[in-house]
């Protein structure tokens, strides 16, 4: 029997949330299925390109949230 992954499977897939078996079965799939390689290369540009404009707040904009927080 062929599984069907949907995108929700390979968002899981790609951030390494996926069972072991289930890895199994989706790099089987994407060996011969090349729409299920075309949504898995999406979504692993869209994770490189989120990871590459991830912005650190500043030590000012940590501090001013904990203090609010203690206020509260």
């Amino acid at each position: 029997m062929i599984k069907t992954f949907t995108q929700d499977d390979m968002i899981r897939y790609a951030y390494h949330e996926t069972s072991e078996s289930e890895t199994l079965e989706i790099e089987q799939a994407l060996l011969c299925d090349a729409k299920l390689q075309d949504i898995y290369k999406e979504i692993s540009g869209v994770i490189n390109k989120l990871d590459a404009n991830m912005k650190v707040p500043s030590q000012i904009v940590i501090d001013n949230i904990l203090n609010y927080a203690k206020k509260v």
